[in-house]
């Protein structure tokens, strides 16, 4: 009686297992994950399965185009068999493929087609087939490069300058701009009616002398790349070059404002606490205005020639070439990225030209900063500030107060550090003081453009 009852209990623990483990009704979850809706000329194309019950047995994946169909990939995936001491079903519950597509060289043309993925698990549903997974994605396949068209002239930009290129998209693009050596500068919409027609500001850094390379990129909605060269001249330039003797005075004043508590491995030394505010904090404070950069308007809010600090004198030039020398030696060297105006103590300062406050806050080595998106990737920036008059996201007016100077920062005395920026390049101020400029370099390809598109 007992055997028997013992044999009863196994056989139905084994039609129960069976049942509800082997011949589990639970279908795999699959997903196909694609760059975008459009295709180029090569991609890698995703596909990521998952079946956490019998566990994957095989996909099939492929594409179909006008009744014709290629396969690009099948694959069967183990089981982890009873024999070798396995629990039944697959060996794997989850799994990533990646696929390498290139539409011209299976045969695809331009157009309309579809993708077709199945897969199967080890369940014994359907007579031991598996559940079965079928999903279909309808793509765009477009291998042909956009073809940027430039609108714009003539390009004379300076070692450390800024430049406009205004260009044309034949279709809808992911991103487009100008590349200037190793930097890319992303063009926006919105100065023209036409939303085809995008305007790019772009800068050479101080290092980028002639011989960078300059042209307009355009990346599609499929991931093909065009490219457009136009003609340019750069003018080259030399920055100045200036000793900053740091003192005891100084160092003890100033020291004591920054915390580098963080770093358990500084020292007491007052010099390493000076050279790690010089380099990391100031490298950190960089990144910061770069990211804040990267968001901008495609508006473009100012309208004449930018002020400077008024009744204010040059104290220190854009792109200088910093030693800086602690009882005659040389300890460090950096460059200055901005132009330092020294006026009275606390002098009231005037936003440069109308925009929107984007940072206001204080700011490492620069002290109270603020930061004016102008739009199109242009910023204007203003630091070593005592105090500030105006909020974050407000729109202010050219000549509108936003602050007063101060010794905020690393500053040794109380002025103006003023900086200009297009997108991740700090460029020289004294180009957007300068009226003649700014007519010549900006507001007469904006207007020839204009005249053109009509």
């Amino acid at each position: 009686m007992q055997l028997g009852l013992l044999i009863a209990g196994i056989f139905i623990a084994g039609l129960l297992w069976a049942l509800f483990i082997r011949m589990e009704g639970q279908e795999p979850i699959a997903n196909i994950i694609l760059p975008g809706n459009s295709l180029g000329l090569s991609q890698n194309l995703n596909i990521s399965i998952t079946d956490n019950q019998s566990g994957i047995k095989r996909i099939w994946f492929g594409i179909l185009q006008g009744g014709r169909e290629v396969i690009l990939k099948q694959k069967r995936f183990p089981a982890d068999g009873f024999i070798k001491g396995g629990k039944g079903g697959g060996k794997l519950k989850t799994a990533s493929l990646e696929i390498l597509f290139e539409p011209k060289t299976i045969g695809i043309t331009d157009g309309e087609a579809i993708l077709r993925l199945a897969v199967w698990d080890y369940s014994w549903r359907n007579w031991a087939k598996g559940n079965h997974t079928y999903l279909e994605k309808k793509i765009m396949i477009d291998t042909s490069p956009p073809k940027p068209e430039v609108i714009s002239k003539i390009h004379n930009i300076n070692q450390g300058g800024s430049g406009l290129v205004i260009y044309r998209l034949s279709e809808n693009c992911r991103k487009s701009g100008v590349v200037a050596g190793d930097n890319f500068f992303p063009g926006h919409s919105g100065l023209f009616k036409d939303p085809k027609i995008f305007t790019a500001f772009f800068a050479l850094s101080y290092k980028q002398g002639p011989g960078t390379q300059l042209f307009v990129k355009a990346v599609d909605m499929a991931g093909n790349t065009g490219k457009k060269n136009f003609s340019y001249h750069i003018n080259k330039r030399v920055f100045k070059k200036d000793i900053i003797k740091i003192s005891d005075r100084f160092l003890n004043w100033k020291m004591p404002e920054f915390d580098t508590s963080q770093d358990q491995s500084q020292s007491d030394n007052i010099i390493d606490k000076f050279l790690k505010i010089n380099n990391e904090i100031r490298r950190k404070n960089t990144i910061k205005i770069f990211q804040i950069a990267l968001v901008t308007e495609n508006k473009k809010y100012w309208q004449k020639k930018f002020l400077r600090l008024p009744k204010s004198a040059n104290r220190a030039g854009f792109a200088d070439a910093r030693a800086y020398a602690y009882k005659g030696k040389i300890i460090d060297n950096q460059v200055h990225m901005g132009i330092d105006l020294a006026s009275t103590a606390h002098s009231r300062v005037p936003a440069a030209n109308p925009g929107k406050i984007v940072f206001i806050n204080e700011l490492g080595i620069y002290g109270k900063t603020i930061i004016i998106d102008h739009g199109f990737g242009l910023f204007s920036m203003y630091s070593h500030l005592s105090k500030f008059f105006v909020k974050s996201n407000q729109v202010v007016k050219r000549r509108e107060i936003i602050g007063e100077t101060g010794r905020t920062g690393l500053a040794g005395g109380d002025h103006l550090h003023f900086g200009m920026l297009i997108h991740n390049t700090f460029v020289n101020p004294i180009e957007w003081w300068d009226k003649k400029w700014i007519q010549n370099n900006i507001i007469i390809k904006i207007n020839n453009a204009q005249a053109e598109i009509k």
